[in-house]
């Protein structure tokens, strides 16, 4: 039987990251839409984090993205960050939107692009230094068009010896989580293009090296969750992008296209071990159509009632059932957990650690919105390159 007053528990020590970039502006690939209140600064994008994690309580940390988080003093932008009690995660790198990058950035066949790129990302692990973030995150929009265009076998060369470099400024208690994404914007080669690619560059670099799984970044039909339990097992598993897709990238809310999958990715992080801070439960979406904020407390509910359902598997009873060659006895435990209205347990723990039971309607009731509707008039709105 499953222990209730334990799953209360370990839902209270649950942490997700929210990203600075989902409070601006984003859009599809042809239009950007903008919407009334949305951060012009990184410090207003805190200021709407903070309302976020004061609703839930499970939303400590926010990413930043380098440059479009960009400010002269980073020590300040954590004090600011601090005193709304919150801290600065996971640091972004950007090496795919500047006209050098054209033919790749740590891939590129010219040492003067690939000297830029690796440039940024010690700035980066120069910004961690001053924030405090542990976490580097890679992702590299590095990859070719054509066939014959660029000597496939070169160019992981040459990002191994751009990782290798970043590694080797990493310092006490600082990583690198290593993205992959299997298309997009290449269309022939991409350089890393899967888990196994980024598993590869990360097992060769150190235990600093981790990988993170971006939950849209996959083939139609992949079991996500194999991978999270195979990089659990190998201790290479750094954290989360999550996020939903419907065809094949990241731009819908987690949960939103398949919230048994996300149950399914729940289960092997608490099965294998990975329910602990050394994993990063990261927010990586695009709020086109939907008013951000709610959209991002309603991913953190999302992912908390995924991983309800997971802590309330029955283990012991999953495991007989398994040993017994019980192929419907063993499913029907999975799907006992999965069917289970978690709902009412959620806002007992909410209610327990002094929250709204509602976080959703405790927002709209606090007047944020129009606070930040009337007040930010004027100015560029933070979005996609600002």
């Amino acid at each position: 039987m499953t222990d209730v007053a334990a799953v209360k528990a370990a839902l209270k020590t649950q942490a997700i990251e929210t990203p600075s970039w989902a409070y601006g502006n984003s859009g599809t690939r042809f239009k950007v839409f903008a919407q009334a209140g949305v951060p012009r600064d990184p410090r207003e994008k805190l200021d709407d984090a903070a309302k976020v994690h004061e609703f839930t309580g499970v939303a400590p940390t926010v990413a930043l993205h380098i440059p479009w988080d960009k400010v002269d003093d980073y020590a300040a932008l954590a004090q600011h960050a601090e005193e709304r009690g919150l801290r600065l995660g996971a640091i972004n790198s950007n090496t795919f939107q500047d006209d050098d990058y054209k033919l790749g950035s740590v891939c590129h066949p010219d040492a003067a692009v690939r000297r830029k790129a690796i440039d940024h990302l010690l700035a980066c692990v120069d910004i961690m230094d001053a924030t405090g973030s542990a976490d580097l995150k890679l992702w590299f929009a590095d990859g070719t068009n054509y066939p014959g265009q660029d000597d496939i076998r070169a160019r992981q060369d040459r990002l191994a010896e751009a990782l290798a470099e970043v590694y080797e400024r990493l310092g006490e208690g600082q990583r690198m989580l290593l993205e992959y994404k299997f298309f997009e914007p290449a269309f022939y080669t991409t350089d890393v293009p899967d888990w196994g690619t980024a598993y590869a560059h990360c097992l060769k670099l150190g235990p600093k090296a981790q990988v993170v799984v971006d939950t849209g970044h996959h083939a139609p039909g992949t079991n996500i969750e194999f991978i999270v339990a195979t990089l659990l097992r190998e201790g290479k598993l750094g954290g989360f992008d999550f996020n939903s897709r419907f065809y094949a990238d990241d731009d819908l809310m987690v949960g939103a296209a398949d919230p048994f999958q996300l149950f399914r990715i729940m289960y092997e992080v608490v099965r294998g071990g990975g329910f602990t801070p050394d994993v990063a439960f990261m927010l990586d979406q695009c709020h086109n159509l939907e008013a951000k904020i709610p959209a991002i407390i309603r991913s953190v509910m999302n992912v908390q009632e995924a991983t309800a359902k997971a802590l309330l598997v029955d283990r012991d009873a999953l495991a007989t059932a398994q040993a017994d060659g019980d192929v419907l006895g063993a499913n029907a435990v999975l799907m006992d957990a999965y069917n289970t209205d978690v709902r009412p347990l959620l806002r007992e723990v909410r209610s327990e650690m002094g929250l709204a039971e509602d976080p959703i309607a405790a927002y709209r009731a606090s007047g944020w919105a129009e606070k930040i509707a009337a007040e930010r008039v004027g100015g560029q709105q933070a979005g996609w390159g600002a």
